[in-house]
């Protein structure tokens, strides 16, 4: 843990979550909240709403760049998979890490993911501790394990 509190001691992380299920929304931000890692947790609930965020559109104009995106599969509006493809064709977005968080264990939706260069991929277990479980993974992996690319201010 202590890694992770000494490289967030510079700034908070920056967190996007695209997921339109406001429980599983409710959930994350609590267990975020839990943390002893200093972080701003974004939210948008459709994949629209995600690459605006991303390319700081609109309403979106001050978003923060995100150090990681957690993203659902199954949206309004723009599915996340196609959202994964825009990412990670875009010059300034392809290296943001995208973490695919999603109900689906379907082995052509995991293939796809991957094929489209998601950095990982989890099925969202059921369950408030088994979710929590996969929080402080994604915590302890992505912010105090890995490398992750400096962000694009």
């Amino acid at each position: 843990m202590q890694a992770i509190i000494g490289r967030a001691a510079e700034r908070p992380l920056e967190i996007l979550m695209v997921e339109d299920n406001a429980a599983d929304v409710r959930l994350f931000t609590e267990l975020w909240k839990e943390s002893e890692l200093p972080h701003r947790l974004s939210v948008v609930r459709n994949g629209e709403e995600g690459m605006a965020f991303l390319r700081r559109e609109g309403i979106f104009a001050g978003a923060p760049r995100p150090d990681l995106v957690l993203l659902d599969l199954n949206l309004p509006r723009r599915d996340g998979r196609t959202l994964l493809a825009e990412i990670k064709q875009d010059p300034v977005l392809r290296r943001l890490p995208i973490i695919v968080l999603t109900t689906s264990n379907a082995e052509s939706d995991i293939l796809q993911c991957y094929d489209l260069h998601a950095n990982c991929y989890i099925v969202k277990p059921v369950g408030i501790e088994p979710l929590a479980q996969v929080m402080r993974l994604i915590r302890d992996f992505w912010f105090s394990l890995a490398s992750l690319p400096p962000a694009a201010r």
